[in-house]
């Protein structure tokens, strides 16, 4: 597999002088960097990619081995991607594709089974873009019965699954609930922001902190770094949960 200087990876050596793509622009979340710094220096060793444009810009891929990755997927020998993103000024330039070309060549290199990504049947928010992972031949191999899918490009027609607890989507607790794990920059910030709105508004709200692979693959719901319950109902993934949108799941 080539390699592009335009293109670089996070090392034990370089972690931490380099910045992480999608909070260069603000310094709120600059807990969440130390944090996702930290969450990241301890799953290198496992096999995860975290592979950027060497530029101040938001152009990245992250992905892991399929075994230590932080969602409840099962599945022999596959990466999983968590990431995909070319944002702002950087569009258009074929860096998504640079980007996806080298995961599928590194796959491939490592003779793994396939890559495999969480989906919706509706593009979300904080998931990589649908129609372009399945112009590389990704295609619908698990679904969730409110529209959840998980994508696999296989390469010996091998298929990875949601864990069958992912697919309950539901919860006995009807307090609104949030898993949350460690690994996006964006989550200490985004859980305080709610921490505070609910205290101010005497909402009972429970945090669970997914901390460990164990509690990741055990979890009750699809999962990359988020997942929001209400009255016993799966919400979202967006990890953004601004209170506005806070408010409208509180309506239901």
């Amino acid at each position: 597999m080539s390699d592009c200087p335009e293109f670089l990876n996070l090392t034990e050596e370089n972690l931490s002088e380099q910045h992480l793509c999608c909070t260069i622009n603000s310094k709120k979340f600059s807990q969440g960097v130390e944090t996702k710094k930290k969450w990241l220096s301890d799953r290198l060793e496992e096999g995860h990619v975290f592979r950027k444009l060497n530029a101040r810009a938001t152009v990245f891929i992250e992905y892991a081995p399929l075994e230590t990755a932080w969602v409840p997927v099962t599945g022999d020998n596959y990466l999983y991607m968590y990431c995909l993103w070319v944002l702002g000024d950087h569009k258009g330039k074929g860096y998504g594709k640079t980007l996806m070309e080298y995961c599928i060549a590194d796959a491939r290199q490592k003779k793994k089974s396939g890559i495999c990504m969480l989906s919706s049947v509706k593009q979300k928010n904080w998931l990589s873009d649908k129609a372009f992972a399945m112009k590389y031949g990704f295609e619908i191999v698990d679904t969730t019965q409110d529209g959840y899918e998980l994508l696999a490009l296989s390469f010996d027609g091998t298929v990875p699954r949601f864990s069958e607890n992912a697919k309950k989507q539901s919860i006995k607790s009807q307090t609104l609930t949030i898993y949350y794990g460690l690994q996006c920059p964006y989550i200490p910030y985004t859980v305080e922001t709610v921490r505070q709105y609910c205290e101010e508004n005497a909402i009972p709200v429970d945090f669970i902190k997914v901390d460990t692979l164990k509690k990741a693959k055990a979890l009750p719901c699809v999962f990359n770094n988020w997942g929001v319950f209400y009255k016993g109902k799966f919400e979202t993934v967006n990890l953004l949960l601004d209170i506005s949108y806070l408010q409208r799941i509180l309506k239901k």
